[in-house]
């Protein structure tokens, strides 16, 4: 159950009339911590000032947290599928219903525009439809071919794992808090989620809106804390691991579940490529390569941060690139205004600067920002586009995550994706192309789990039917689509042999059973039975 805490807001000024100190109150009550907990504080990226107060969870709460999560789980699970979908469809509805809400609390606590929080909140009403949609098709039982047609009776099932731990990233508050926890949850599971202490006001505000819509009491538990001092409790007590975040946690994290021998979908960083092709329209690829490069300030895991132009089109593109780039409108609002928000943390402005002023150092060009904008707020930082980028400077492998693009020329299109592939990453890619049969055979040999033609990246996550997520060092399973449910399921082969077994009967012996048993396998072979 949720602990009362009397941890809140300190501070209001300049937020949106939403956000008010009662309902900062009821979010922080959702932490599960014990009474008089430690409290931790985050500010709103666009002011500097603080925001809230969250009470700490320890280990001890983390613990606690797992033992009601188990003792509930059965009870979830047994469930009928009908009313699971119930919730998730109220839950639908709730989140559509009270969106204002949810922009506010996203821009309040991460700093992007309205308009990238606007995508959030349609990602987890796309997410819950689809997953209550298709759950009885996907946990249904699945006739399967037994060993002897006719003679083996084979089922496929799935049961729930059983408490399933998800720890979600600041970047999208919204989307990778419920969007994570939505198939999980449909599955038969219980949920112990650490969001981001940063963000974790909307992982809090999705918690309270699924309660409302009637899920069940500790079904679905947030902890509130450092990965260092929970992260340890929160793996041990976990049936299957979902993360999202850097690659260098991923792999510890991947380390430590395959020693307690559960599973685990992890999806990491990304250096995502965008090629260019000598035939793609010039003004609907700029318009993409905005949308590619600098949404949520960049702070988007499939956003792009290389770009491949063909030499034919180089400087035309570069040059309206360039152009738009720099009429876009940075700053803090509220509304629809604006185009480019803030970074999240101070760490994440410190990144940015550090990686271009290396690149320029060692004598990249800048052809548009590469300044931070304190006039606007203590962490925003201009849209910046570079040229000339080489393997010696930190930027040109390694991930920015912030509203910074590289650009490179190419003369044939082998090496354009020889480029785009010469990475460890492989989460997403863009490919634009007026033709859209070739873009798509330039898409097939980009090493990424997904790849969009003539779109940044929201036609593949959009795409929710099919499966999203990393190659190589982007990382491990696949959220979306059957595999984005199914992971949370353990299969369960049920195969009943019926009348005669592998056995000979008692008046055959061995050597004429085998030669029985050849024939009929020739036979099958024959008449094209699998």
């Amino acid at each position: 159950m949720s602990i009362d805490h009397a941890a809140a807001a300190t501070r209001t000024r300049g937020l949106p009339a939403s956000i008010t100190p009662a309902l900062l109150h009821r979010l922080a009550g959702q932490v599960t911590a014990a009474p008089g907990a430690a409290a931790v504080t985050n500010t709103a990226p666009y002011t500097g000032e603080q925001l809230a107060e969250l009470p700490t969870s320890t280990p001890e709460d983390v613990e606690t947290a797992f033992e009601r999560a188990r003792t509930v789980q059965g009870g979830w699970a047994a469930t009928p599928i009908a009313d699971r979908k119930r919730i998730l469809l109220r839950f639908h509805d709730l989140v559509l219903e009270r969106q204002d809400e949810a922009l506010d609390l996203m821009q309040a606590e991460n700093g992007k525009t309205r308009r990238d929080a606007f995508l959030e909140v349609t990602d987890i009403a796309i997410t819950a439809r689809y997953y209550a949609r298709s759950v009885e098709r996907l946990l249904a039982p699945k006739r399967r071919r037994g060993a002897f047609p006719l003679l083996t009776h084979t089922t496929e099932l799935h049961h729930p794992k059983g408490v399933v731990a998800v720890i979600s990233p600041w970047n999208y508050p919204l989307s990778m808090a419920a969007g994570d926890t939505i198939p999980a949850l449909l599955a038969g599971n219980a949920v112990v989620q650490k969001p981001d202490t940063q963000t974790a006001l909307t992982a809090l505000w999705a918690l309270d809106l699924m309660k409302e819509a009637g899920l069940p009491e500790d079904v679905w538990q947030l902890v509130v804390g450092r990965g260092r001092d929970i992260g340890d409790p929160l793996l041990a007590g976990a049936d299957y691991l979902m993360f999202t975040g850097s690659t260098a946690s991923g792999r510890q994290l991947a380390r430590s579940a395959g020693e307690r021998l559960i599973g685990a979908s992890l999806e990491l960083g990304g250096k995502n490529p965008m090629i260019v092709l000598p035939d793609a329209d010039i003004d609907r690829t700029v318009t993409g390569a905005i949308a590619a490069s600098f949404p949520s300030a960049g702070q988007l895991c499939v956003s792009v941060e290389r770009m491949y132009v063909p030499d034919e089109i180089y400087d035309e593109f570069v040059s309206r690139f360039v152009a738009r780039t720099k009429e876009l409108r940075i700053g803090a609002a509220y509304d629809y205004s604006i185009d480019v928000g803030s970074l999240t943390t101070t760490s994440q402005l410190d990144t940015v600067s550090t990686h271009v002023e290396d690149a320029v150092a060692k004598g990249a060009t800048l052809l548009a920002g590469g300044t931070p904008r304190p006039d606007l707020g203590p962490l925003f930082y201009e849209p910046t586009i570079l040229a000339d980028v080489t393997p010696e400077m930190t930027l040109f492998e390694h991930e920015t995550f912030g509203p910074v693009v590289s650009i490179y020329r190419y003369t044939e299109i082998d090496d354009a994706v020889r480029m785009a592939n010469s990475t460890a990453y492989g989460l997403n890619a863009s490919v634009w192309s007026r033709d859209g049969a070739k873009g798509r055979a330039v898409a097939a040999r980009i090493h990424a789990g997904t790849v969009n033609v003539n779109e940044a990246f929201a036609a593949a996550w959009g795409s929710i039917d099919a499966p999203m997520g990393g190659m190589g060092d982007s990382g491990l399973g696949r959220r979306h689509g059957a595999d984005g449910l199914l992971k949370y399921t353990e299969a369960q082969t049920v195969a009943h042999q019926r009348f005669q077994g592998f056995s000979p009967p008692s008046a055959i012996n061995h050597d004429q059973w085998s030669r029985m048993l050849t024939l009929a396998l020739k036979t099958l072979r024959r008449t094209g039975v699998r």
